[in-house]
C-alpha cells in the first residue's frame, strides 16, 4: 500500500510541474523592435561630428543604444559607449553609429581597398528583408569609411563576401571617437511588395583590440542562430526598388604586329588579324523581389582573378568561388549542406537567362543556358564526385526550380 501511495504522489508531483506557470524557468530572450521614421531629406554626417544630433535632427531619426557584447563577454554592456541612429526616405535606408572610444589613439582604421575592413574597428548593419530568418544583407564600414558588403544565410559558417552592391558610406574620426553614415539604396535590396514593411535587423560594433563585438538587439552565443535573435524593424512604408533596368554592353577590338625573329638575318613585322567581340548583360527587377538577368555573348575577362590554393596532398577537387555577375543574384536561396549545383563548372556560355526571387515560403533560382557551356559539368562537386550524365546535368539546369524555404 506504501508503494501505491509513493507511486501516486510521484504522479500528481510530475503533472503539477509539467502545468504552466509551476516551473521557475527562465523566460524566452526578448529581441529588440524600433519603428523607423522617414525624413523629409537625407541626414548629413557633419550634424552629428559633436557625437550627438544637431538640433536640426534631435528626435527625428529612432535612436538604438544598450548595444550588449557577444565575445568576450556574452550579456555584458559594450565597454565603448555606442548609439546608432536610423532614418529613411523614398529612396535610401539611413545608418548612423557614433562609436565613442575612450583611448582615440587605439582606433583601428586603415584606407585600404573595398572589403579588405576586417582587420580594423567595424561596424556592421543587417538587414533581413524578407523577415523569414534565414538570409539577410550585411553591410560593413570602418572608421576611414571603407566599405564592405555581404550575404548572411542561416546555417553557414561564414559571409558570402562574393556579394557585390552599391551604397554609400561616410566617416570621420572625431575627439572622442568617430562617426559612420550608411546610406544604403532601396533599388540596392530585393524585398516583398507588403506595405507597410517589416525587416528584420542586427546591428554591431567590433573593437578589435579588445577582440569585441557588441549587437543591438542582443545576439548571444548561448543560442543557436543569429538571424533568429534579430530585431523587428517596422515604419517602413511606400517604399520600391523602383524600376530598376540595367543595360550593360561592351565590345572589345584588338589587333596587333609583332616581331617575326625567326630568321635573325631578316626580322620582320607579322601582322595579327584584326579580332573584335560584342556583347550585352541586362538586369530587370520586377515586382520589386524577382530579378531577371540576361546575358548575350558575356565576357568575364574583368572578374578578379581567383586567389591561389593549396594543393598539396589533397584528398578532395579544388574549388573556386564564383565571382561572375550573372551568377551571383540571389546564388544564396539554394545554399545547401552539399552543394547541388557548381556554377564554377558552366563554361564559356553564349547566352544566358535567369529568373529568381522569392515570393512567400517560395524560392526560385532557374538558369538557363545552352548545351556546350555544360561540357564540363561532369561531376557534382562533393566529396564522393557523383558522376552524373551530360543530358542530366543539362536538364537539371535548363529546369525551373522551386525550393520551400
Amino acid at each position: 500500500m506504501r508503494r501505491v501511495w509513493q507511486g501516486l504522489c510521484d504522479a500528481a508531483a510530475i503533472i503539477a510541474l509539467s502545468l504552466p506557470g509551476t516551473l521557475n524557468a527562465t523566460p524566452p530572450p526578448t529581441f529588440g523592435q524600433v519603428t523607423i521614421p522617414r525624413v523629409s531629406a537625407p541626414p548629413p554626417l557633419e550634424d552629428f561630428l559633436e557625437m550627438r544630433p544637431s538640433p536640426a535632427w534631435d528626435g527625428k531619426l529612432a535612436k538604438l543604444d544598450h548595444f550588449v557584447q557577444r565575445v568576450p563577454s556574452d550579456g555584458e554592456p559594450v565597454s565603448q559607449r555606442t548609439e546608432a541612429y536610423l532614418g529613411y526616405d523614398q529612396k535610401n535606408l539611413y545608418a548612423i553609429f557614433i562609436c565613442f572610444d575612450n583611448d582615440r589613439e587605439k582606433i583601428r582604421a586603415r584606407l585600404s581597398r573595398r572589403e579588405d575592413v576586417f582587420d580594423d574597428d567595424t561596424v556592421e548593419l543587417m538587414l533581413d528583408t524578407f523577415h523569414d530568418h534565414r538570409r539577410a544583407y550585411a553591410f560593413f564600414a570602418n572608421p576611414m569609411g571603407v566599405q564592405a558588403d555581404a550575404l548572411w544565410t542561416e546555417g553557414q559558417q561564414d559571409f558570402d563576401m562574393s556579394f557585390d552592391t552599391v551604397f554609400d558610406t561616410e566617416a570621420k574620426i572625431t575627439p572622442q571617437g568617430f562617426v559612420i553614415k550608411m546610406a544604403i539604396p532601396f533599388r540596392s535590396l530585393r524585398f516583398a511588395s507588403n506595405d507597410p514593411q517589416t525587416w528584420g535587423i542586427l546591428l554591431n560594433r567590433n573593437i578589435l583590440r579588445n577582440n569585441e563585438s557588441s549587437f543591438w538587439p542582443q545576439y548571444s552565443s548561448r543560442i543557436s542562430g543569429r538571424l533568429n535573435q534579430e530585431g523587428d524593424v517596422t515604419g517602413l512604408e511606400n517604399i520600391s526598388p523602383g524600376h530598376n533596368f540595367q543595360l550593360i554592353p561592351y565590345g572589345i577590338f584588338r589587333s596587333y604586329r609583332e616581331v617575326d625573329l625567326r630568321d635573325l638575318d631578316h626580322p620582320r613585322f607579322t601582322q595579327r588579324d584584326a579580332f573584335g567581340q560584342i556583347g550585352l548583360d541586362a538586369k530587370a527587377v520586377l515586382k520589386d523581389k524577382f530579378v531577371l538577368d540576361a546575358t548575350a555573348n558575356p565576357d568575364f575577362s574583368q572578374i578578379e582573378s581567383d586567389d591561389p590554393q593549396v594543393t598539396v596532398n589533397q584528398r578532395f577537387e579544388v574549388q573556386f568561388p564564383e565571382k561572375r555577375p550573372f551568377f551571383l543574384e540571389n546564388s544564396n536561396y539554394f545554399l545547401t549542406p552539399i552543394t547541388l549545383l557548381f556554377t564554377r563548372r558552366i563554361v564559356d556560355p553564349q547566352w544566358g537567362v535567369r529568373l529568381t526571387g522569392k515570393n512567400g515560403p517560395w524560392a526560385c533560382w532557374p538558369p538557363m543556358m545552352p548545351l556546350p557551356a555544360l561540357r564540363s559539368l561532369r561531376t557534382m562537386p562533393y566529396s564522393g564526385s557523383m558522376p552524373t550524365s551530360l543530358s542530366a546535368a543539362s536538364a537539371a539546369i535548363s529546369e525551373v526550380s522551386l525550393r520551400w524555404v
